[in-house]
């Protein structure tokens, strides 16, 4: 069996999607790729504490220069979009073709695009009064949120929903349950992939 593949999470706050990253590949339900590198585009990000406790290599970095570095350095052969709150370039996003991949706190396509993130989308979804919302894994394209969708999960709205109260749910129902399972299946097409000798 060749190696696992890299995986680098690319984050701006708190971590929580990543450490759900880390306690799926611990806990065996990511079993083919591992994560290597967390890129922070936030220096006091928690996410890098995260990064450190597991003795993974943890990355400030200011510009998409310094992203790309990171990532060349630690060869990384998928990016995971968990919370990371810049627009990437065309340039970025052509040379990682269908290796990055992003978590939207949304049924795409539902509350999505540009502006659409964090709290917003949840205050989005109580102020259109959607019964149902959820998260959604998707490839990265040109267009924010507009690639194509790799697993979608459903959440119930309920009556006396905060923003904040909604976006919990969507959390521990949704994105940490969606997220490793969509590392695990791109990490095992990259890993497949490369035993067949594709790169």
């Amino acid at each position: 069996m060749l190696e696992k593949t890299k995986v680098a999470v690319l984050v701006s706050g708190g971590g929580t999607n990543l450490q759900a990253i880390i306690d799926a590949e611990k806990s065996g339900i990511i079993k083919d790729g591992e994560v290597v590198l967390v890129v922070s585009s936030s220096k006091n990000a928690y996410a890098l504490t995260r990064a450190e406790q597991n003795n993974i290599k943890g990355v400030y970095a200011k510009s998409e220069a310094e992203i790309l570095q990171a990532l060349e350095e630690s060869s990384a052969e998928l990016i995971v979009l968990a919370g990371f709150l810049k627009i990437l370039s065309k340039d970025f996003i052509r040379r990682y073709e269908n290796r990055i991949i992003n978590i939207h706190p949304a049924l795409i396509p539902s509350f999505c695009g540009k502006g659409a993130y964090g709290l917003h989308v949840h205050e989005m979804a109580l102020d259109y009064g959607v019964k149902v919302t959820g998260a959604t894994v998707h490839f990265v394209n040109e267009i924010p949120d507009g690639g194509k969708i790799i697993a979608q999960k459903a959440v119930e709205v309920q009556d006396g929903d905060t923003p904040e109260i909604l976006q919990k749910r969507v959390m521990e129902q949704a994105e940490w349950v969606l997220l490793p399972q969509a590392v695990q299946q791109i990490s095992e097409e990259i890993r497949k992939g490369k035993e067949n000798g594709n790169d």
